[in-house]
Protein backbone atom coordinates (compact mmCIF):
# COMPACT_ATOMS: atom_id res chain seq x y z
CA UNK A 1 0.00 0.00 0.00
CA UNK A 2 1.50 3.37 -0.98
CA UNK A 3 2.45 5.74 1.84
CA UNK A 4 -0.50 8.08 1.27
CA UNK A 5 -2.96 5.18 1.43
CA UNK A 6 -1.44 3.91 4.69
CA UNK A 7 -1.53 7.43 6.14
CA UNK A 8 -5.17 7.98 5.14
CA UNK A 9 -6.29 4.61 6.50
CA UNK A 10 -4.93 5.50 9.95
CA UNK A 11 -7.14 8.59 10.23
CA UNK A 12 -10.39 8.37 12.16
CA UNK A 13 -12.44 10.89 10.18
CA UNK A 14 -15.20 10.85 12.80
CA UNK A 15 -12.75 12.56 15.19
CA UNK A 16 -12.11 15.42 12.78
CA UNK A 17 -14.25 18.52 12.84
CA UNK A 18 -15.62 19.69 9.53
CA UNK A 19 -12.95 22.40 9.43
CA UNK A 20 -10.17 19.90 10.21
CA UNK A 21 -11.39 17.54 7.47
CA UNK A 22 -11.23 20.33 4.88
CA UNK A 23 -7.83 21.48 6.19
CA UNK A 24 -6.47 17.93 5.91
CA UNK A 25 -7.50 17.57 2.28
CA UNK A 26 -6.30 21.09 1.53
CA UNK A 27 -2.91 20.21 3.07
CA UNK A 28 -2.71 16.98 1.05
CA UNK A 29 -3.45 18.92 -2.13
CA UNK A 30 -0.81 21.52 -1.22
CA UNK A 31 1.77 18.80 -0.45
CA UNK A 32 1.08 17.23 -3.82
CA UNK A 33 1.71 20.52 -5.58
CA UNK A 34 5.05 20.95 -3.79
CA UNK A 35 6.36 17.56 -4.90
CA UNK A 36 6.34 16.06 -1.41
CA UNK A 37 5.11 12.74 -2.77
CA UNK A 38 1.62 12.93 -1.27
CA UNK A 39 -0.40 13.43 -4.43
CA UNK A 40 -4.07 12.46 -4.36
CA UNK A 41 -3.61 10.99 -7.84
CA UNK A 42 -1.31 8.33 -6.34
CA UNK A 43 -3.90 7.24 -3.79
CA UNK A 44 -5.56 3.94 -4.61
CA UNK A 45 -9.19 4.26 -5.63
CA UNK A 46 -10.18 1.92 -2.79
CA UNK A 47 -8.73 4.41 -0.29
CA UNK A 48 -10.36 7.39 -2.01
CA UNK A 49 -13.73 5.61 -1.89
CA UNK A 50 -13.14 4.70 1.77
CA UNK A 51 -12.44 8.34 2.70
CA UNK A 52 -15.71 9.46 1.12
CA UNK A 53 -17.56 6.68 2.97
CA UNK A 54 -16.01 7.73 6.30
CA UNK A 55 -16.68 11.45 5.91
CA UNK A 56 -19.90 12.95 7.19
CA UNK A 57 -22.26 14.82 4.89
CA UNK A 58 -21.26 18.02 6.72
CA UNK A 59 -17.58 17.34 6.04
CA UNK A 60 -18.25 16.65 2.36
CA UNK A 61 -20.45 19.76 2.05
CA UNK A 62 -17.65 21.89 3.52
CA UNK A 63 -15.08 20.27 1.23
CA UNK A 64 -17.15 20.90 -1.89
CA UNK A 65 -17.88 24.50 -0.79
CA UNK A 66 -14.18 25.33 -1.33
CA UNK A 67 -13.79 26.02 -5.08
CA UNK A 68 -10.16 24.88 -5.30
CA UNK A 69 -10.82 21.62 -3.44
CA UNK A 70 -14.06 21.07 -5.31
CA UNK A 71 -12.09 21.22 -8.57
CA UNK A 72 -9.43 18.83 -7.21
CA UNK A 73 -12.04 16.29 -6.08
CA UNK A 74 -14.04 16.49 -9.32
CA UNK A 75 -10.84 16.10 -11.34
CA UNK A 76 -9.87 13.01 -9.34
CA UNK A 77 -13.26 11.37 -9.70
CA UNK A 78 -13.51 12.00 -13.44
CA UNK A 79 -9.92 10.84 -13.98
CA UNK A 80 -10.62 7.66 -12.04
CA UNK A 81 -13.73 7.00 -14.14
CA UNK A 82 -11.35 6.51 -17.05
CA UNK A 83 -9.34 4.03 -14.98
CA UNK A 84 -12.41 2.01 -14.01
CA UNK A 85 -14.55 1.92 -17.14
CA UNK A 86 -15.43 -1.68 -17.98
CA UNK A 87 -13.86 -2.62 -21.32
CA UNK A 88 -16.92 -4.70 -22.14
CA UNK A 89 -19.05 -1.54 -21.76
CA UNK A 90 -17.84 -0.45 -25.17
CA UNK A 91 -20.67 -0.06 -27.56
CA UNK A 92 -20.70 0.58 -31.25
CA UNK A 93 -22.00 4.02 -30.55
CA UNK A 94 -20.54 6.82 -28.51
CA UNK A 95 -22.25 7.40 -25.15
CA UNK A 96 -22.27 10.96 -23.81
CA UNK A 97 -23.39 12.17 -20.38
CA UNK A 98 -23.50 15.77 -19.26
CA UNK A 99 -23.18 16.58 -15.57
CA UNK A 100 -24.47 19.71 -13.80
CA UNK A 101 -23.44 20.29 -10.19
CA UNK A 102 -25.26 22.89 -8.14
CA UNK A 103 -23.40 25.62 -6.30
CA UNK A 104 -20.78 25.91 -9.01
CA UNK A 105 -18.77 28.78 -10.35
CA UNK A 106 -20.38 28.89 -13.80
CA UNK A 107 -22.48 31.85 -14.90
CA UNK A 108 -25.62 29.85 -14.15
CA UNK A 109 -24.41 28.58 -10.75
CA UNK A 110 -23.42 25.13 -12.00
CA UNK A 111 -20.16 23.31 -12.60
CA UNK A 112 -20.44 21.29 -15.81
CA UNK A 113 -18.64 18.22 -17.08
CA UNK A 114 -19.01 15.84 -19.99
CA UNK A 115 -18.22 12.13 -19.92
CA UNK A 116 -17.80 10.22 -23.17
CA UNK A 117 -17.57 6.43 -23.37
CA UNK A 118 -16.51 5.16 -26.75
CA UNK A 119 -15.35 1.62 -27.56
CA UNK A 120 -14.55 0.80 -23.94
CA UNK A 121 -12.63 3.96 -23.14
CA UNK A 122 -13.81 6.90 -21.08
CA UNK A 123 -12.88 10.56 -21.14
CA UNK A 124 -14.30 13.42 -19.12
CA UNK A 125 -13.81 17.13 -19.68
CA UNK A 126 -15.28 20.43 -18.56
CA UNK A 127 -16.25 21.17 -22.16
CA UNK A 128 -19.73 20.08 -23.17
CA UNK A 129 -19.43 19.96 -26.94
CA UNK A 130 -21.36 16.78 -27.79
CA UNK A 131 -25.07 15.96 -27.65
CA UNK A 132 -25.73 13.98 -24.47
CA UNK A 133 -27.83 10.88 -24.13
CA UNK A 134 -28.63 12.14 -20.65
CA UNK A 135 -27.94 15.20 -18.51
CA UNK A 136 -27.76 14.65 -14.77
CA UNK A 137 -28.17 17.49 -12.28
CA UNK A 138 -27.29 16.91 -8.64
CA UNK A 139 -25.40 18.32 -5.69
CA UNK A 140 -21.66 17.77 -5.53
CA UNK A 141 -22.00 15.70 -2.33
CA UNK A 142 -24.63 13.43 -3.85
CA UNK A 143 -22.31 12.95 -6.84
CA UNK A 144 -19.42 12.04 -4.53
CA UNK A 145 -21.57 9.46 -2.80
CA UNK A 146 -22.92 7.98 -6.05
CA UNK A 147 -19.53 7.94 -7.79
CA UNK A 148 -17.96 6.10 -4.88
CA UNK A 149 -20.77 3.61 -4.39
CA UNK A 150 -21.87 5.07 -1.07
CA UNK A 151 -25.42 5.70 -2.23
CA UNK A 152 -27.62 4.36 -5.01
CA UNK A 153 -28.35 6.85 -7.81
CA UNK A 154 -31.81 5.35 -8.39
CA UNK A 155 -32.72 6.02 -4.76
CA UNK A 156 -31.63 9.65 -5.12
CA UNK A 157 -33.64 9.92 -8.33
CA UNK A 158 -36.76 8.59 -6.61
CA UNK A 159 -36.23 11.12 -3.80
CA UNK A 160 -35.93 13.91 -6.39
CA UNK A 161 -32.27 14.60 -5.60
CA UNK A 162 -31.03 13.65 -9.07
CA UNK A 163 -32.70 15.24 -12.04
CA UNK A 164 -32.35 13.56 -15.41
CA UNK A 165 -33.01 15.13 -18.78
CA UNK A 166 -32.93 12.63 -21.62
CA UNK A 167 -32.77 8.83 -21.47
CA UNK A 168 -33.79 7.98 -17.89
CA UNK A 169 -33.30 4.17 -18.14
CA UNK A 170 -29.80 4.73 -19.54
CA UNK A 171 -28.97 7.19 -16.74
CA UNK A 172 -30.20 4.69 -14.14
CA UNK A 173 -27.75 2.08 -15.45
CA UNK A 174 -24.83 4.41 -16.16
CA UNK A 175 -22.90 3.20 -13.09
CA UNK A 176 -22.88 -0.28 -14.67
CA UNK A 177 -20.34 1.03 -17.18
CA UNK A 178 -17.78 1.14 -14.36
CA UNK A 179 -16.07 -1.31 -12.05
CA UNK A 180 -15.55 0.82 -8.96
CA UNK A 181 -14.50 -0.51 -5.58
CA UNK A 182 -17.05 -0.29 -2.82
CA UNK A 183 -16.41 1.26 0.57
Amino acid sequence: MPELDAFARRIDFSKLSTKQFVQLLDALDMLGKTGAGFELSTMRTETFVWIISQASTEQLDALMAKPNLRHVVFSEIFRRMSDHVRPESGTNEQVVVHWRFSGGTGDDGFDRFQTVIDKGSCKSTMIQDLDPRATLTLTPVDFLKVATGNVNATLLFVKGRVKVRGDIPFAAKFADYFDLPHP
